[in-house]
């Protein structure tokens, strides 16, 4: 997905649900949404390890499945071998863009998710990209 199509999801974006979301302040999977959170987007963590707990100001649901809020962007932290037992869950779900942050591919996943008419982007980082595309020129 090019630079311009990855703004305007992200312009657009007000609800981020958050697959493996962690309250583990030093993982990537809190510090990720933490950031998002800051920049205005409502995040949904979903964790079964932490469900009831509260994390960016909302109750960690046990699976994608308690969500009761429409999702713009699926932000998923969760290994690849994870991923296929997902998919029933994140096609009920119907999130505008599913989100593997880095290091997290799986070619079988993604194509059934396009097939669905569900977007991906793969292998990259939510905020390192948010940062990048929203920071403005760089001062010499």
């Amino acid at each position: 997905m090019d630079d311009q199509a990855l703004r305007a999801y992200l312009e657009r974006a007000r609800t981020i649900a958050v697959l493996g979301a962690h309250k583990d302040p030093s993982r990537p999977a809190h510090y990720v949404p933490k950031y998002l959170w800051e920049k205005g987007y409502r995040i949904l963590p979903v964790n079964p390890r932490f469900a009831g707990e509260e994390l960016f100001g909302e109750k960690v649901a046990a699976s994608l499945a308690d969500l009761q809020a429409p999702v713009d962007i699926l932000d998923v932290f969760r290994p690849p071998s994870a991923l296929p037992d997902h998919l029933p869950e994140i096609l009920a779900l119907r999130p505008g863009l599913v989100w593997l942050q880095s290091g997290i591919t799986h070619p079988g996943f993604e194509e059934a998710l396009r097939e669905a008419g569900i977007p991906v982007v793969a292998d990259r980082c939510l905020m390192v990209e948010h940062k990048r595309l929203f920071r403005g020129p760089i001062p010499l």
